[in-house]
């Protein structure tokens, strides 16, 4: 569980690496791509956090994952400048890709298909009486 600590401090994060991405697609002229960070997990001791990205379309998720991972020292360089006020050491930033919004997708069109489980019972297994 997450202190409350852990929770402002992803925030922070959150906020100001939004910042910093859009700001490098900006500056470099990149049309057509949209990079958010869904969400920051920090560790309790502070030095490591997740942080999940949501890239569209999704076709240039692997590339631009990627690309960011290469520049990490870079993201994390003008992190600090950004927190060096709020924060004493940056954690080290390990970046994914966040798949919940296709296993949502994913989920919604099997609802709305013709093997819908929910209208057609015959598609779920049986259950074996013990």
């Amino acid at each position: 569980m997450e202190t409350n600590r852990q929770k402002k401090i992803g925030g922070v994060l959150q906020k100001d690496l939004v910042d910093i991405l859009q700001g490098e697609i900006r500056k470099n002229g990149i049309s057509n791509l949209v990079i958010s960070v869904s969400k920051v997990n920090v560790t309790s001791d502070l030095s490591v956090a997740t942080v999940h990205l949501s890239i569209f379309p999704q076709d240039k998720a692997a590339e631009t994952l990627a690309a960011i991972k290469s520049n990490t020292s870079l993201i994390k360089h003008d992190l600090s400048q950004r927190v060096k006020l709020q924060l004493r050491k940056v954690p080290n930033l390990t970046f994914y890709i966040d798949d919940s919004l296709d296993y949502i997708e994913k989920i919604d069109n099997a609802l709305s298909a013709k093997e819908n489980p929910i209208e057609n019972r015959d598609l779920l297994e049986r259950r074996k009486k013990s």
